[in-house]
């Protein structure tokens, strides 16, 4: 925990101390790895390579004290500006490095918000709206496995990351609390969740919360793995799938809905003025 705490000079240690911390799945951490070091070129004012080359390319070794240089916020906003073409994958970048400058920040490694004035780019005109009440209503009716229900009640009721979500361990878990702990510190559920918790942990001793049908294939990594039934941690792409499979008959459409549009709802309901 001390090599943790202690302030790192460079840029890419500092990006491990973070992922570290962050309670995030494998994927997820190489995920936002390579979103971390892509900033590297805009800190160093220099173009990210494209193609088979980025790939390829180490990124430029930097101080992490340079993220509080006065020339940083221009340098950045160029490099946001060059990217927003491809919105989605732009502002999934932003928000990776808001993620980790807020952990740093809190640490004390650095004393400015050098992103305090980029606005996320806007999306192309059919991206996914919230659910409305009555959707989220018939989501959380129904009948579907206590995994699905529970990690649905989650993703309405925390406000957190999927990525989070699916990242927890039972030991995360204070059910009495209604509250992550550990690692998960900060993370609250309502009432849905709460009921439901309690029944998914029966005979649960550790491992991951939200767990895959089948046994983990050879080589998953032990965290990532039940110690009691060998299955493994549902991945984000398997739980999109199944929300929305399930939500296909729901839809006037027939394709079904998206987790985010589920998370969307959860937001709009925690920001709405109180009547």
């Amino acid at each position: 925990m001390a090599d943790l705490l202690r302030e790192p000079v460079e840029y890419a240690v500092a990006v491990e101390r973070y992922l570290a911390a962050a309670g995030i799945g494998v994927e997820s951490r190489r995920v936002y790895r390579i979103a971390l070091a892509g900033w590297a070129w805009a800190l160093a004012d220099r173009p990210v390579p494209s193609g088979a080359g980025r790939r390829r390319a180490q990124p430029p070794v930097l101080p992490l004290a340079l993220l509080d240089d006065p020339r940083t916020p221009g340098r950045l906003g160029a490099h946001f500006a060059a990217r927003s073409a491809r919105a989605r994958t732009a502002n999934r970048e932003l928000s990776a490095l808001r993620g980790a400058l807020a952990w740093w920040r809190a640490q004390g490694w650095l004393r400015t918000d050098p992103t305090a004035g980029l606005a996320p780019a806007a999306l192309p005109g059919d991206a996914p709206a919230a659910l409305t009440p009555d959707q989220v209503a018939a989501v959380l009716a129904l009948a579907a496995p206590l995994r699905d229900q529970v990690c649905w009640h989650l993703v309405y009721e925390s406000n957190a990351s999927i990525e989070r979500l699916l990242a927890l361990d039972v030991g995360d878990i204070d059910v009495s609390g209604r509250r992550g702990r550990g690692r998960a510190d900060g993370l609250r559920w309502g009432s849905g969740a709460a009921r439901l918790l309690p029944l998914l942990l029966v005979s649960r001793a550790g491992g991951p919360l939200l767990l895959t049908d089948r046994r983990a294939p050879a080589g998953t990594p032990t965290v990532d793995r039940c110690p009691l039934t060998g299955r493994g941690r549902l991945s984000y792409r398997r739980a999109a799938e199944l929300f929305t499979a399930a939500t296909g008959a729901l839809d006037p459409a027939g394709r079904g809905w998206t987790l985010r549009q589920l998370r969307l709802a959860g937001t709009a309901r925690r920001t709405s003025p109180q009547r």
